[in-house]
């Protein structure tokens, strides 16, 4: 591991982010991203130096994990932890440890996910499966879980390994969910929650609570912070949902309509569903086609029944249910950047 602390800037994703939200008029948003960016600027320095770095005589497992963490990446969920370890004692060499231990949860998480879904790309690089194959980057995710689940026992606090054991059961099965819908037209609203609660928001969950609990914040509190992480979690995922739609491959570094043709039925396309049966047609001849389908007729459809507007709509109502999760924190810039946070996952431009 580097000994040397990398010097402390606002990450890549609120530069974005700024841009964005000034291109949009949101100017006030971008104010308060730049007073984000500034408030942990230290701790992701912190959190970059502390992630595995390679060896000289590295294993290609080693080398497999590395190739993914060197393609960034949001960082969203460390910097969750930073906030909420803010709300009480602050960031911490515990909070650190955790905050590393849920980017590499997540990591493992898609290391696995490119395997299983057969990704070529992966942060508009090749995934790690592709230029070490798939059962190196099986071993990868492996190994960068368990490093993870030892970060959080050496921080010792009292719950915290025992609730991310109960996450990951959660990810595991919600992940199996989504396979057993793959290739299915029949996926409902209902089962669309409960795939996205268990795949994204269990570990937005759990970072915030990890990040609580590393402050010292009591109970009570830490159970408003992970309402605060399911909300966001949801909104987290509707977006991802609208940008594989309608975004700009060159800002996602994924092409439109990934999540389709690898057989998965997103929040817009079950919408759209509901409000035009005539779709239905559409998606199974583009599931039969697989990289050769036409996906402009399902786009007008998507168009025509308002059903991007309404994951849109979606992505705002959590990202609001989460801000109000926050009203039984005391004021202070770390529940401030908090809400900056959820405001910002629904105008993300990746």
């Amino acid at each position: 591991m580097s000994s040397t602390i990398v010097a402390a800037s606002p990450p890549d994703l609120l530069r974005r982010l700024e841009s964005l939200c000034h291109g949009r008029e949101l100017g006030s948003l971008a104010s308060r991203l730049g007073e984000l960016a500034a408030l942990v600027a230290p701790d992701v320095a912190r959190f970059e130096d502390a992630t595995p770095s390679l060896r000289a005589d590295a294993s290609a497992v080693e080398r497999g994990a590395r190739h993914l963490l060197d393609l960034g990446g949001k960082r969203l969920r460390p910097i969750c932890v930073a906030l909420t370890s803010r709300l009480g004692t602050g960031f911490d060499a515990r909070a650190l440890d955790l905050a590393v231990a849920v980017e590499l949860v997540h990591a493992a998480t898609l290391l696995h996910d490119d395997v299983v879904d057969v990704g070529d790309t992966r942060r508009g690089a090749p995934a790690a499966r592709m230029v070490f194959g798939n059962a190196i980057s099986i071993f990868a995710g492996d190994w960068l879980l368990i490093d993870a689940l030892r970060r959080v026992r050496a921080a010792g606090i009292e719950g915290v390994l025992e609730r991310l054991l109960d996450v990951i059961e959660e990810m595991i099965l919600a992940e199996s969910l989504q396979l057993e819908r793959r290739g299915r037209l029949d996926t409902s609203e209902a089962q669309w929650f409960e795939i996205v609660d268990g795949k994204t928001a269990a570990l937005f969950r759990w970072a915030v609570f990890a990040g609580g609990r590393a402050g010292g914040l009591d109970p009570a509190r830490c159970e408003e912070l992970e309402r605060y992480g399911r909300h966001l979690g949801i909104a987290f995922q509707a977006i991802d949902d609208l940008l594989d739609l309608a975004g700009d491959p060159a800002a996602t570094g994924k092409a439109l309509f990934t999540d389709l043709r690898e057989g998965k039925l997103t929040y817009p396309l079950i919408v759209a569903q509901r409000r035009d049966p005539s779709l239905n047609a559409l998606l199974a001849r583009a599931l039969r086609a697989g990289e050769d389908a036409d996906f402009g007729e399902v786009r007008a459809i998507l168009d025509r029944t308002g059903s991007l507007e309404s994951c849109r709509a979606l992505a705002l109502e959590h990202a609001a249910l989460a801000k109000q999760a926050l009203d039984a924190l005391p004021p202070s810039p770390a529940r401030d950047a908090l809400a900056t946070v959820a405001d910002a996952t629904v105008h993300r431009p990746t």
